[in-house]
């Protein structure tokens, strides 16, 4: 697939994006468990101290290097992946790993600010919410697999 095809997919709505987010949050949560159990023996094998910053910290990375590694490598994670979603320039091509750090921490403000930042994709004239904006980025609908091949 070729940049000039996918600078033509058009901008994802917001009902499509919340419904993979729900995918990929059921995918972080049981990724945030494991890592839970990596750092038992770390804590003495007691569940980490409510405001711990080493653990809020490491939960932290763990989810950005998640998504950061998804978008960064084929622009999809696997709710996107299923729901024939890609994040990407506008040029077509996959977003680097600055862009992926800005992006996810513009998305957690837009999720601080109640949501707005994904509700302004309705009043975008561009679907863009505030982290498409921010990151130089948008999130694109795929066409359906041919499957005449």
């Amino acid at each position: 697939m070729n940049s000039e095809q996918t600078t033509q997919y058009p901008t994802a709505g917001l009902f499509r994006r919340l419904i993979a987010l729900v995918y990929d949050t059921l995918l972080l949560l049981a990724l945030i468990l494991i890592a839970g159990f990596i750092a038992l023996p770390f804590t003495g094998g007691e569940a980490p101290r409510p405001g711990n910053p080493f653990y809020q910290t490491y939960i932290f990375v763990l989810c950005y290097l998640f998504f950061a590694w998804f978008w960064t490598r084929g622009g999809q994670t696997l709710g996107m992946r299923a729901w024939r979603l890609r994040v990407q320039n506008e040029d077509g091509t996959a977003i680097n790993w600055s862009q992926s750090l800005l992006r996810f921490m513009c998305a957690m403000v837009s999720w601080g600010f109640l949501g707005l930042g994904y509700l302004w994709i309705l009043v975008d004239k561009n679907n863009l919410a505030w982290h498409d904006h921010f990151s130089n980025s948008r999130i694109v609908v795929l066409p359906k697999p041919d499957k005449s091949k």
